[in-house]
């Protein structure tokens, strides 16, 4: 344990903190001193024990309002996290389904190139039989003439 000599109110303290807390336990009172001497300028010598309770109410009012604060700040950190968190699932919910519409798509498109290769042996199939035709009609027709 660490001691920590103060002077508040013009009088002499000697008080025990942690160790290495010490330059904590000065800075805070420091500030307390600080309001405590703003008092007692403000209204005037009521009396120590009285400008004491004052001190730590207003010391108790500032805790509470910036608590509240931070309360506040947490809430909106958590509202804003979750509104992060909904989003982010509407992002990979878009992607998973702009993801299947890509599959799909090369399916279909997979599925079309295959149609026309299949179509394009038909058609070349086709040609040709209708030309071995034409050439048999002509041949044909070729013999019927010297025949005659």
């Amino acid at each position: 344990m660490a001691n920590v000599s103060i002077k508040f109110n013009n009088k002499d303290f000697l008080l025990s903190c942690d160790d290495g807390q010490e330059e904590h336990l000065e800075e805070l009172l420091i500030q307390i001193n600080k309001k405590f001497n703003d008092l007692k300028n403000d209204l005037g010598n009521l009396g120590e024990n009285k400008l004491l309770l004052i001190t730590a109410v207003r010391v108790m009012d500032e805790y509470y309002e910036t608590k509240k604060k931070v309360d506040q700040k947490k809430i909106e950190l958590k509202d804003l996290s979750d509104k992060f968190k909904e989003l982010k699932s509407l992002i990979y919910d878009y992607r998973d389904r702009k993801e299947e519409e890509i599959k799909e798509l090369n399916l279909n498109h997979q599925k079309f190139k295959d149609e026309i290769e299949t179509n394009h042996k038909k058609y070349e199939k086709l040609i040709d039989e209708t030309a071995d035709e034409i050439s048999n009609f002509v041949n044909k027709a070729k013999l019927e003439n010297i025949s005659q």
